[in-house]
């Protein structure tokens, strides 16, 4: 009897749903998302249909209102001639500005319920609404969709996800911008181990990359950390399904903290930390991050869902694919670079592993205009035309040492990792301290740094000029991506962090 109450009442829902569909469209739908790709990334396998009685989560992203006037404004307070620089708005100013029209938020809802979607929460700009439904529910309110389970990546990591493009009612389309959690696989880490680079002669060599070895590079002496006194803090946010152990990092500053005053702990974890294995990619975000933006509070965002000029097919033809959020206009990206001499602290040249190219989402910020367009006349390597959106916005932004790193995770020291994620939080752990300063002195913190940033052309930073980066590899362009050179270039940016100068730059006004 219960069965057939529960088929009953699924009948039911799957004809109100039908229903309103079509009522809602007059049959006609579209598909949000046209260019993604159907393709399995390298690595994973299908493991079969999902049960339909199974729940998944998805995400509607809902269209949000006064987009152009959100632009002005972060503009405006990231440009350091502009009035309002530095006058930041708060997550309830933003949420007022981009909030859903009632329109939107009712028909979504409505639709939403007419599918038994019951369990959703919304976040504060309102924006972003995440259901937990059946598959059952999921295919018949995302006509086309047909849900599978994978496996892959390193760490044998388990998703649901749907090979097909799914559709939405035409009616939506005012509405929502598109649907998570059906096509995108959680991306492999970017950090490698290399071999042992052979040693040649003895005198002042260092033996990988560590915090001393950063801060005598980049120039910081022992006073340059956080005072523990200032209202100041950083964030590093975990991706890929990995987790990070307090233990490994309590025993990274034991070996690597001596000289510089630090924490050994994170203050605060927003979200699920998994339980298992750590992994290295986390280990070393929050390692490097708490030792060089030292004695600053850390908090760590982890949530389970970064690269560089990645190669894509399209019809036979090879393309470079940036990929988000590195590729984003509104985010500070960072490359790579490896010592000249692997074994001593000398100037830096390229990692041929550093991402760099030029987004095919976005378009060239206005604040790169005049950067982008005299890397593309005077750079005598680039790549063919057909492999790169030359109108498309440029990255990196700069660069930090990104080869030989050593990391503790699960209770082992790891020599020789390499990868822009061991960059990235060297040079944001170094802005921190740059905030610090500001804090200190009155100023507001700097926020997005690209606009300034770029109107300096790159003051305070040493300019890396050799090398290039790997990309797609066939006969055309033989392994070469774009390549550094004078000034700001798609590998290395306008360069790698002189602190004291960076410092002087960037602490006035």
């Amino acid at each position: 009897m219960t069965a057939d109450l529960r088929k009953g009442r699924m009948g039911l829902q799957a004809c109100l749903l039908a229903l309103f569909a079509l009522i809602l469209s007059g049959k006609c739908s579209y598909s949000p998302e046209p260019d993604q790709r159907r393709t399995l990334p390298p690595g994973w396998v299908s493991l079969g249909r999902a049960d339909p009685e199974e729940e998944l989560s998805l995400t509607f992203a809902l269209r949000q209102q006064n987009v152009e006037r959100l632009l002005e404004l972060v503009q405006a307070v990231s440009d350091p001639s502009s009035p309002q620089y530095g006058k930041y708005l708060t997550l309830e100013n933003v949420a007022d500005l981009v909030r859903p029209s009632p329109l939107t938020l009712h028909t979504v809802q409505k639709w939403l319920l007419a599918a038994g979607a019951q369990k959703c929460h919304s976040v504060i700009t309102q924006d972003f609404l995440t259901c937990w439904l059946s598959i059952r529910q999921a295919e018949l309110l995302l006509p086309g969709a047909e849900f599978h389970h994978y496996v892959g990546g390193p760490t044998e990591t388990h998703v649901v996800r749907s090979p097909h493009p799914y559709q939405l009612p035409q009616a939506l389309a005012p509405h929502v911008d598109f649907v998570g959690g059906l096509h995108r696989f959680p991306p492999t880490s970017s950090l490698r181990q290399r071999p042992e680079p052979q040693v040649t002669g003895t005198v002042g060599l260092h033996l990988g990359v560590t915090p001393s070895v950063i801060r005598k590079r980049y120039n910081l002496t022992s006073q340059d950390v956080g005072s523990g006194t200032s209202n100041n803090s950083q964030a590093c946010a975990q991706f890929l399904e990995q987790y990070f152990h307090d233990s490994d990092l309590a025993q990274f500053m034991r070996l690597f903290g001596g000289n510089f005053a630090h924490q050994a702990s994170v203050a605060r974890v927003v979200g699920q930390q998994g339980r298992g294995r750590a992994g290295i990619e986390a280990s070393l975000d929050v390692q490097y991050l708490m030792s060089a933006g030292a004695n600053i509070s850390t908090w760590v965002y982890s949530s389970p869902g970064d690269s560089g000029a990645g190669c894509w097919s399209v019809s036979g033809r090879h393309q470079f694919r940036p990929t988000f959020p590195a590729s984003s206009p509104y985010v500070t990206t960072v490359g790579g670079t490896s010592f000249q001499e692997p074994f001593l602290i000398t100037k830096e040249i390229v990692d041929y592993i550093s991402g760099g190219g030029f987004s095919n989402v976005f378009p060239r910020p206005s604040y790169q205009e005049e950067a982008v367009t005299k890397f593309l006349s005077s750079s005598p390597h680039l790549p063919p035309s057909s492999y790169f959106n030359a109108s498309g916005r440029a990255y990196p932004d700069v660069a930090a040492l990104s080869d030989g790193y050593w990391v503790v995770s699960n209770s082992v020291p790891i020599p020789w990792v390499s990868g822009t994620s061991a960059s990235t939080p060297v040079f944001g752990g170094l802005l921190s301290l740059i905030n610090e300063h500001r804090i200190l002195s009155g100023r507001p913190p700097l926020g997005f740094l690209n606009p300034r940033l770029y109107q300096q052309h790159g003051a305070g930073l040493f300019d890396v000029t050799r090398g290039c980066h790997e990309s797609c590899l066939d006969e055309e362009v033989e392994g070469q991506g774009f390549c550094s050179g004078p000034g700001w270039d798609p590998v290395t940016g306008w360069g790698t962090p002189n602190f004291p100068a960076l410092l002087k730059t960037l602490l006035n006004p």
